[in-house]
């Protein structure tokens, strides 16, 4: 699904003559094809799903959020300006992220769902999180809350 999405953003961007949509999705598209030419050397002819394309988009934010700072510091605030552009694109893929009150709705009702009354249930609340939440949550933000919760 997330392939045919790609290609039809990039004939879209094409047309309308997004210069910076195109190229980002040109990159996209290279990386995945690199990583369906790995996973086939392992075995895998169909190519990679789309839960671990979800995984290289979040790498490729990752990356350029880390540009941006760096970026920032040398004073090159126009590749700064491009690396940011790059993420608004890439984030049109991704799934609406949970907001910092949604995902302490989502905590509680792991924890209540769990029975989890100690930091012994962390892993196991964060995993459940990972399962019902994955590529919506930032679990940084869920582990605090997770073990604030539990702790308290």
């Amino acid at each position: 699904m997330l392939r045919s999405q790609l290609n039809d953003a990039l004939k879209k961007a094409m047309l309308s003559r997004d210069t910076r949509a195109v190229s980002t999705v040109r990159l996209i598209l290279a990386a995945l094809k690199d990583r369906d030419i790995a996973a086939r050397a392992k075995g895998n002819m169909e190519g990679v799903e789309d839960s671990e394309i979800l995984q290289m988009f979040y790498q490729m934010v990752k990356q350029r959020r880390d540009s941006i700072a760096l970026y920032e510091q040398g004073g090159r605030l126009d590749l700064a300006q491009q690396e940011a552009e790059e993420i608004v694109v890439i984030e049109r893929f991704l799934p609406r992220q949970l907001h910092e009150d949604e995902i302490a709705e989502a905590v509680v009702a792991t924890i209540s769902d769990l029975d989890a009354s100690g930091l012994k249930d962390m892993g196991r609340v964060m995993a459940a999180l990972r399962e019902r939440y994955a590529g919506q949550m930032d679990f940084g933000k869920a582990g605090i809350m997770v073990k604030a919760r539990l702790s308290g």
